[in-house]
């Protein structure tokens, strides 16, 4: 499984929204080309049937923002409704934290914790993590 550097990801978004302030369409669009890249990653399916979408305009340096929708189950295996979530990240001197907003049904958010602290990467160190 590929990982997603989130310490190169977030650089990348800086230097992109540097780089739209200062109309330097060049870098702006190579920016662009390894954000999409990096996002074609997130996890799609098992759940998430619409796909985990990064959003952008709510990212800083300090803060990455995705939004993801997942596809509920009932006890007799039929789907029966969604459940919208936002996941944060931040930087802490140890990793990152992981925070998912959004209704807990059917204690989904453990499967999407586990999922994402698998997906992203700090770099070459151990991925170290706490969840709030």
């Amino acid at each position: 499984m590929e990982t997603i550097n989130l310490t190169k990801l977030a650089s990348i978004i800086a230097a992109y929204k540097n780089c739209v302030q200062a109309n330097s369409k060049e870098w702006q669009e190579k920016h662009k080309d390894y954000i999409d890249s990096e996002c074609e990653k997130l996890p799609s399916g098992s759940g998430i049937d619409s796909g985990t979408q990064l959003i952008l305009e709510d990212c800083t340096p300090e803060k990455l923002v995705f939004t993801l929708d997942f596809h509920n189950m009932n006890e007799n295996g039929y789907y029966d409704g969604w459940t919208s979530f936002k996941l944060i990240v931040t930087p802490s001197f140890s990793g990152y934290n992981l925070k998912i907003t959004g209704k807990d049904r059917n204690q989904v958010k453990d499967y999407l914790y586990d999922l994402f602290y698998s997906l992203f990467s700090i770099g070459n160190e151990v991925n170290q993590f706490t969840h709030f």
